[in-house]
């Protein structure tokens, strides 16, 4: 028989210093051991995989260690600790409430409690997946978990803790694990790798890291399948082929594709990802996050959110300073309503394809859009016949058609200033107008690489010319703001504004106080406000801030007292004491009208 044992028996954590990515949770168990302030129940929840019970054996394991170091950590010789590592403690007390949920199970418990430990200082009871007790095994637990016996220390374990009681959960102290970083899992597996002498790319381990999802347990089970599949030597082609995962390439040639308006060449990579098996929807998906992850390297405060490899994050950063951001904002939405269409179409293919189409000419809609709008006003022309009518109905064009006189009468000539005299014999047949030629809008070819690099080059240089700009003071914050009071039409407006107070509130926020809500309104709707101030300040980031002060608004009169009948009396003083209407139904009283 195999004597093969999983990774993740095999490398399960024997102290609190092995254990990826806890340290919050090693390091209060372990200042808790040192004060000598270790509570009498603990309950660690979080996701699965991620050491619940791997640090609920260790503290375990330390509660009765005969030579505990000096870190707090168990010395792994001692009688009690080799009994533990055996399965063979009297003190240690492992239950399954999955398996073990009923009253029947907890008084079991509950009775061996009553004895005190044969070796060692304390008897730990741990108790995992404690959220599938029934209720009436709870109600058994609680005053056992409220009041044990000095000896006795309870820890439970779950990936539910809203499904526990919260007279539980009162009773203990709770410990939140955290979903393993991928970085934390890399760093892990690599270790595994120099210990078993497997040579391992480190793109190849990123993938097993993000598909594992948090799970140190789930990394470490697709790491054994991989060694399985491809032996001492772990490739990145190996692992997503393994894993039927999608090669990054892919989204980035597809990126390309969309860069260069090339719909050809997106159709072509989309069908060849068919034919290797893959599912529209995983691709499209995948497409998406690889468009968040181009956006996240757009600046380098959110660069670390990206959870790759050193040479993809390389390849990352080139493609962002490609790609605009409303481009990506832009090829996003449209990621995301093919995802959210794609079950209720009939044609998948052709949904996906179609999404992949619009992301292609998405730079050119932009410029197409951004050209409409900076084109002139067309100018009114006077009224033409040729233009406002219909063209009338041609008759057969003669072999020769003769030019009209220099005599005729122009077509913009009114019925009142023609002439009398019959036209010439040339002229009676109608001749046809001359077609209007439509104008046809041609789309701007998409930009080469190297002049998008050069623009970008140049807006760089631009903003830091603009970051040199003239600081923001309160007096030219007033200056533009007058400016814009002058160009006002409205005088409602004009005597708002002059009565509103300006206050900075940094180096891009301006306050305005106003004295009422309508004038809050007022100001707030006043849409060519903020980029009259924007321009005049030259500062495109600077925001506006409305607020009522309503300290300076004047008090509302006083209501005027009136005279109130016995009746209006009675039923005031009935709202301030509901037992006079009691007294008067007792009583059968009836007040004067």
């Amino acid at each position: 028989m195999s004597n093969f044992v999983v990774s993740a028996r095999k490398y399960r954590p024997t102290r609190f210093d092995e254990v990826v990515g806890q340290q919050h949770v090693s390091l209060t168990l372990k200042n808790a051991l040192q004060n000598d302030h270790l509570a009498h129940a603990f309950l660690f929840c979080g996701p699965r995989g991620v050491g619940k019970t791997t640090c609920a054996r260790i503290l375990a394991k330390v509660l009765n260690c005969q030579n505990v170091t000096e870190d707090h950590e168990p010395c792994g010789v001692c009688d009690s600790c080799k009994s533990f590592s055996e399965n063979a403690s009297f003190n240690i007390t492992e239950l399954d409430a999955a398996s073990n949920n009923s009253v029947e199970h907890i008084r079991a418990l509950i009775e061996q409690v009553r004895f005190q430990p044969q070796q060692g200082r304390y008897k730990i009871f741990i108790i995992d997946e404690v959220h599938m007790l029934s209720q009436q095994a709870f109600n058994a637990f609680l005053k056992t978990l409220e009041e044990p016996p000095s000896y006795a220390i309870f820890i439970l374990a779950t990936t539910e803790k809203h499904k526990i009681i919260p007279t539980i959960l009162s009773r203990c102290q709770i410990f939140d694990f955290r979903r393993i970083q991928v970085q934390d899992m890399v760093d892990h597996l690599q270790s595994i790798c120099d210990t078993e002498d497997i040579q391992a790319d480190p793109d190849a381990l990123h993938i097993i890291g993000q598909k594992a999802d948090g799970a140190l347990r789930d990394a470490l089970s697709i790491f054994d399948r991989i060694v399985s599949f491809s032996g001492n030597r772990i490739t990145y082609e190996d692992v997503i082929e393994n894993l039927n995962v999608l090669d990054y390439d892919y989204y980035f040639r597809v990126v390309d594709a969309m860069l260069q308006e090339d719909r050809n060449q997106m159709l072509l990579i989309f069908d060849e990802i068919l034919r290797k098996g893959f599912d529209p929807d995983l691709f499209i998906n995948g497409l998406a996050e690889h468009l968040r992850n181009v956006l996240v390297c757009k600046d380098t405060q959110t660069l670390d959110l990206l959870e790759v490899s050193g040479g993809l994050k390389d390849r990352y950063e080139q493609q962002a300073r490609l790609l605009p951001a409303q481009l990506l904002l832009t090829a996003l939405n449209i990621a995301n309503d093919c995802d959210l269409g794609y079950r209720l179409a009939r044609n998948k293919r052709l949904h996906v394809e179609m999404a992949l189409l619009k992301m292609t000419y998405i730079n050119r809609a932009f410029q197409l859009s951004e050209a409409q709008l900076s084109a002139p006003a067309p100018e009114k022309k006077t009224a033409d016949v040729s233009t406002s009518a219909p063209p009338p109905q041609v008759p057969e064009p003669e072999p020769k058609p003769v030019a009209p006189p220099a005599t005729e009468t122009p077509a913009t000539t009114t019925a009142e200033e023609a002439p009398v005299a019959p036209p010439p014999a040339s002229a009676k047949k109608p001749t046809a107008p001359t077609p209007v030629k439509k104008t046809r809008h041609v789309l701007p070819k998409m930009k080469k690489l190297d002049a998008m690099l050069a623009e970008i080059k140049e807006e760089e240089a631009q903003t830091t010319v603009e970051e040199t700009a003239e600081p923001i003071t309160l007096e030219r914050a007033q200056e533009a703001w007058d400016q814009y009071i002058e160009h006002c039409e409205q005088e409602s407006v004009k005597v708002i504004m002059r009565n509103a107070g300006l206050a900075l509130l940094g180096e891009q926020e301006i306050q305005v106080t106003v004295s009422s809500n309508l004038a809050e309104n007022t100001i707030r709707q006043e849409d060519g406000l903020v980029e009259h101030l924007r321009s005049a300040l030259k500062a495109p980031g600077i925001m506006m801030r409305v607020e009522v002060d309503k300290s300076s608004a004047p008090e509302p009169p006083p209501k005027p007292k009136r005279l109130m009948t016995s009746k209006e009396k009675y039923l005031e003083m009935r709202e301030t004491n509901p037992l006079l209407q009691e007294m008067q139904k007792r009583f059968d009283l009836r007040p004067d009208e």
